[in-house]
């Protein structure tokens, strides 16, 4: 595609850290394919929006984008993609405006099939993910202006949690190679990421797919062993999977970062069986009082599921007691959803909407609480912190995050510190966030 001729793209984005790192992929691809992408909101000739499908709200975020593109350009090409599109392909072609639907399979050929579908055509691309058995190679999860990149390396679920949609958007588990993971650590580590978030749907199952096994804990002492990249992340990983031989490797490490994300979704056991969780209440504590005595100062996110069909107020107040008594660092909370397709869907004794948000709310409260007293439980030790290019809005401060994840405030930063890693003195904690004072660069 010529210049003179150039198509302008914009691009937005709901959910996961894997479609996080689809988007930048798509990004690059539609940047060699000779498109020019253009922020979301300006007025553009093409809009992508890679979707989420996780809950009912992110359908509907997803339709509110759809349409809003449809009044900033009515002439403009709207192409739908990601898990919602997925799994509601004909609902969304039927919304004005939207000329392409690419399933999660698609999503890295957007590019060439708009290149082959003229105006005003319409096409639904959707193939049946539980039989896609390869993970594309994105050739890099990088963003313009980042300090940390994401690198999907598995994709994919076969759990079928029973409020789950996840395994029929993204299919069944699959891998990306060692070899293939290692070169985009490099490559990555080339561009100038300093640190790097291996993500995934079902990270503990990284490897199990392969022709020659392979495991998390062996991509990971590889990874190290290649010595590449200064700070390693993960994204979240499943509870019966932090096995004492991956908490070791932590504790020895020179580059996980100090900082593990463990879905609970509930603390009571009998709802956690009706979610076909594969582990009871006291196996999670259990599972963190290991990881603080193994991992000193490691800041532990867990996701909570409020209002799962049959949850009553004794199992809420179950949950609610048994999280006060963790030690967490911060939660991520949402309302539970049914979706189309799981077997929660069917479930006598559905909760009503109003008493799911209140249990949201009481959640998150509790959830800032745990947040600000890990952050309090700083002051005065150092940080390791990775500076970011973006400024705090509002404060207008240089920020970061340190290895243990605490979001971290520099009063006296300049942009020469950005994409630094920094050992800073935390002095303040403020609503969760942490005012340092710089003592070195590394």
């Amino acid at each position: 595609m010529k210049n003179e001729t150039a198509k302008m793209v914009a691009l937005a984005t709901l959910g996961c850290k894997v479609n996080q790192y689809e988007s930048a992929g798509l990004r690059e691809k539609l940047q060699a394919a000779g498109f020019v992408i253009v922020p979301f909101f300006d007025s553009a000739d093409i809009y992508i929006i890679n979707t989420c499908t996780v809950t009912a709200r992110a359908d509907y975020q997803s339709r509110q984008l759809i349409r809003r593109a449809n009044r900033k350009n009515p002439a403009a090409r709207i192409v739908v993609t990601g898990c919602y599109a997925q799994v509601a392909s004909k609902e969304i072609a039927g919304l004005p405006g939207v000329s392409l639907v690419a399933g999660n399979a698609e999503k890295e050929d957007i590019p060439a099939i708009l290149s082959e579908i003229g105006e005003g055509r319409k096409k639904v691309c959707v193939s049946d993910m539980r039989r896609c058995r390869t993970i594309s190679n994105w050739n890099g999860g990088s963003l313009p202006g980042r300090t940390r990149a994401f690198l999907r390396i598995q994709d994919g679920c076969d759990s079928f949690c029973s409020y789950c949609i996840v395994p029929l958007a993204r299919g069944a588990s699959r891998s990306l190679p060692e070899e293939k993971v290692q070169e985009e650590v490099a490559f990555l580590a080339d561009s100038g990421y300093r640190e790097i978030v291996l993500s995934g749907i079902h990270l503990g199952m990284y490897g199990l797919d392969l022709p020659t096994r392979s495991s998390l804990l062996g991509l990971l002492r590889k990874i190290e062993t290649q010595g590449r990249i200064t700070r390693l992340r993960l994204s979240s990983i499943e509870p019966m999977e932090v096995t004492p031989e991956i908490l070791s490797h932590y504790r020895e490490s020179q580059i996980l970062c100090r900082h593990l994300h463990i879905p609970l979704q509930s603390g009571d056991d009998r709802i956690l069986r009706q979610m076909g969780r594969n582990y009871k209440s006291h196996q999670f504590r259990a599972l963190m009082e290991n990881i603080v005595s193994t991992i000193p100062d490691a800041a532990i996110g867990i996701d909570v599921m409020a209002g799962f069909p049959g949850e009553g107020g004794k199992e809420f107040e179950n949950t609610l007691n048994f999280i006060e008594g963790l030690p967490v660092a911060y939660m991520h909370v949402f309302p539970y959803s049914k979706r189309p397709g799981t077997s929660a869907a069917n479930l006598p004794d559905q909760v009503k909407e109003d008493a799911k948000k209140s249990r949201v709310e009481v959640l998150r409260s509790l959830g800032g609480r745990k947040r600000e007293c890990f952050a309090r439980g700083f002051i005065g030790k150092r940080l390791s912190v990775l500076v970011e290019s973006a400024r705090d809005r509002s404060t207008g401060f240089m920020k970061g995050f340190s290895d243990n994840y605490i979001p971290v405030l520099l009063p006296e930063g300049n942009a020469s510190f950005s994409n630094t890693v920094m050992d800073i003195l935390a002095v303040e904690a403020l609503d969760g966030k942490m005012i340092g004072r710089t003592l070195k660069h590394g």
